[in-house]
C-alpha cells in the first residue's frame, strides 16, 4: 500500500516532463488527413513519434534535457530506434541520446507489451516460433511427474493462456493455430487415458451430456480475433478510424 502513492506521483512527474517535450515536434502525420502526438507513454517507457527526423532530434534532445535537469536519464542500451523512408527501413539515420547511439531494430530487435520488434516488420517468422514455443511447453508438462488431470490443469490454466497473447498481438494464420491444436489434442489424450481415436468434437464440444472442463485454443483464437476486430471496428479513436487497421487471420 505504501507503494501507490509513489507510482502515482511518478507517473504525475513523468506526465509533466513529456508535457513540457511535446512542443518541441507537430503532430507525426499518418496520411488521409490522420495524425496523431509526438509522444507517447506507459509508466517511465516513453516512445517518440515524429513525420521528420529534425523534429525527432530535437524531440530527443528537450527530453534529454529536461531529464538531466530532473537528475534523471535514459538509458541508450534499452532504447531502439527505427527509421522508415518511402515504406523501407533507413539503417543510415541514427539518434542519440545521453551523447550514446540507441540501437536500430535491425542491430537489437526489441519485445514490446509481449511483442518483438525487428528489421523485418513481418510476423512470418513469429508463427513457427510459437509452434515451437507450444511443443516445448507440452513436452516440459509431459515429462512432469503429475497425474494426466494435473497436466490437464497446467495446459488449460497456464499454458493456452501463456500462446494466446502472441496469437493475439502477431498476424499468425488460423493453420497454425490448427497445428498447435493436433499437439494439444495429442497430448490431452494421453493425459486423460482416452483412445487415441477419440475425436476433437467429443472434447470440446458444449452441448454434450459428457462436457470435459477444456476449451480449445482454436476457438478461443477466434474469438480473440473477433474481439479485437470489433474493437477496432467500433473505436471512438479519430486516428483509428482513418487508418483503419486490418487482421490478416485466415479465418
Amino acid at each position: 500500500m505504501h507503494n501507490i502513492p509513489n507510482t502515482v506521483m511518478f507517473v504525475m512527474a513523468m506526465e509533466v516532463i513529456l508535457k513540457a517535450a511535446e512542443g518541441s515536434a507537430g503532430p507525426a502525420n499518418l496520411g488521409g488527413g490522420g495524425s496523431m502526438p509526438p509522444l507517447k507513454a506507459f509508466m517511465d517507457d516513453t516512445t517518440i513519434i515524429c513525420s521528420k527526423e529534425d523534429e525527432t532530434r530535437r524531440m530527443s534532445t528537450r527530453l534529454d534535457d529536461l531529464m538531466s535537469w530532473c537528475r534523471m536519464e535514459f538509458k541508450p542500451k534499452k532504447s531502439r530506434s527505427l527509421s522508415i523512408r518511402r515504406g523501407k527501413i533507413d539503417e543510415a539515420t541514427t539518434f542519440t541520446v545521453a551523447e550514446q547511439q540507441i540501437p536500430t531494430v535491425s542491430q537489437e530487435p526489441i519485445k514490446s507489451f509481449g511483442r518483438w520488434y525487428d528489421s523485418s516488420m513481418k510476423d512470418t517468422r513469429r508463427g513457427a516460433e510459437t509452434l515451437e514455443l507450444a511443443s516445448e511447453s507440452l513436452l516440459a508438462i509431459h515429462k512432469r511427474g503429475f497425474q494426466g488431470k494435473f497436466k490437464i490443469w497446467c495446459l488449460q490454466f497456464m499454458h493456452i493462456p501463456k500462446l494466446l497473447w502472441p496469437l493475439l498481438v502477431y498476424d499468425i494464420c488460423s493453420s497454425t493455430v490448427e497445428a498447435i491444436e493436433a499437439k494439444i489434442n495429442k497430448y490431452s489424450r494421453k493425459w486423460l487415458g482416452v483412445p487415441l481415436g477419440l475425436s476433437d468434437v467429443a472434447m470440446y464440444c458444449r452441448k454434450a451430456k459428457l462436457k470435459l472442463p477444456m476449451k480449445s485454443i482454436l476457438e478461443e483464437y477466434k474469438c480473440g480475433k473477433a474481439r479485437l476486430l470489433t474493437m477496432l471496428e467500433e473505436s471512438d479513436d479519430p486516428v483509428v478510424k482513418i487508418v483503419q487497421p486490418s487482421l490478416k487471420t485466415g479465418i
